[in-house]
């Protein structure tokens, strides 16, 4: 009750024209963190004024940008095992206020659809055919051909809605799909590209870099063969480096994310946004 009074009473000071009594009430709502939120949000509301506003919204962003950089060092720190937690947490960047378990719960529908389908006796190329029946027929997901650079595609929240992604966000979307089936789909950090691969986990002869065969997300869940990376990469005059062959780490996905984030929102002219995002990538950078 104490606190909620100091807060208050700072909160009330916000408008205050003297710019050093501003950034000392600033800083101290600052310290407080989240707590402080549903009293900007409400003085907010209750405010016509232009400017108190606009400093409001300053300070909740900070308080939810520092809680969104913490959360993606534990994630890092802790293994970054869970690669929709990871995506995730870079959504909450633009969306703060989202209802993650809503995300959860969408694709935990379309895992049960796809699961109602699956039959043990299913070869590993079946298994695939179903998510594809599932994921692009059943519900309508596909690559956003149309407005590619939009930073929309990135987020999670935005592609269960729309139906829409990028390679990476609609690759995320399958794996954690196939993984949560026990199917053993996993990222592969292409140059201009990323794909997913069906990894081995019989260890059956005949295949190389522990990959069954490529599936490529946005292409509807395209299937191919090592012999289509080397066309691609030799397209690209690059050398066929066994990383791109290969399954990537969690980490390396959601740097992924964040690389084309950066660039959505360099195109757009969002410097703001641009700082913050290589403030996040700092964060899970190779040391």
């Amino acid at each position: 009750m104490e606190n909620n009074a100091e807060i208050s009473a700072l909160v009330k000071l916000l408008d205050d024209p003297d710019e050093e009594v501003f950034h000392h009430v600033e800083q101290k709502l600052l310290e407080y963190g989240g707590e402080v939120v549903h009293f900007l949000e409400n003085a907010w509301e209750q405010s016509f004024d232009g400017l108190l506003q606009e400093r409001i919204e300053n300070i909740v962003h900070q308080i939810q940008f520092k809680t969104v950089k913490e959360d993606l060092n534990l994630w890092y720190l802790s293994g970054a095992f869970d690669l929709l937690q990871g995506a995730l947490i870079i959504n909450r960047y633009q969306y703060p206020d989202l209802d993650e378990q809503k995300v959860i719960n969408q694709i935990e529908e379309i895992k049960r659809d796809i699961w109602l389908g699956l039959q043990y006796e299913m070869s590993s190329v079946e298994k695939v055919k179903l998510i594809n029946h599932v994921l692009y027929q059943q519900y309508g997901f596909g690559g956003n051909t149309k407005n590619h650079h939009d930073p929309q595609n990135s987020y999670l929240n935005q592609v269960l809605e729309s139906k829409k992604g990028n390679q990476i966000s609609l690759a995320i979307i399958y794996s954690t799909l196939a993984q949560k089936l026990d199917l053993p789909v996993y990222g592969i950090n292409l140059p201009q590209h990323f794909i997913l691969g069906y990894i081995d986990d019989s260890r059956q002869e005949g295949t190389e870099y522990g990959v069954l065969f490529y599936i490529n997300a946005f292409n509807r869940g395209n299937i191919f063969g090592k012999h289509d990376v080397d066309q691609f990469l030799r397209q690209l005059n690059l050398e066929a480096l066994p990383e791109y062959y290969r399954p990537c780490s969690n980490t390396d996905i959601i740097r992924r994310v964040i690389r084309n984030l950066i660039s959505a929102y360099e195109n757009a002219g969002a410097t703001d946004k641009v700082a913050e995002l290589n403030e996040l990538q700092d964060i899970i950078a190779e040391k």
